[in-house]
């Protein structure tokens, strides 16, 4: 399994034609203590940076991006009963939600790992 990047600080994964997507560690280290995540609605289809949710933490409060275009298939409500594991486990149990991929062809305009640790040790 291949983990993606975007220039938003998202993270997915994809298996199956699904995607799990998450906020990196990069994000979590600069939001801080995560307080409170907004998640996108099962079944709703979004777009390619459209808003999918909000994380807010002590510092501040961000919006999380659709990496892809798809339809949301499930939502992480461990996440939103202890919004904490987006800062413990960003890349695990903090996930956020998955989708069912739209165009995989977008895929081929995200970051893989070594592109994405160059890029986020410039911003």
């Amino acid at each position: 399994m291949t983990i993606q990047y975007t220039p938003d600080h998202e993270w997915l994964s994809v298996e199956g034609g699904i995607a799990t997507v998450g906020i990196t560690h990069h994000a979590q280290d600069a939001l801080g203590d995560v307080v409170f995540v907004d998640l996108p609605t099962v079944g709703s289809t979004l777009g390619v940076k459209d808003v999918a949710g909000v994380v807010e933490s002590v510092k501040a409060a961000a919006d999380v991006y659709m990496p892809v275009t798809g339809e949301i298939t499930e939502v992480n409500e461990a996440l939103r009963a202890d919004p904490s594991l987006a800062n413990t486990d960003p890349m695990g149990a903090g996930w956020f939600f998955k989708v069912k991929l739209s165009n995989p062809a977008e895929l081929d305009g995200l970051m893989n790992e070594t592109s994405y640790t160059a890029f986020s040790a410039n911003a």
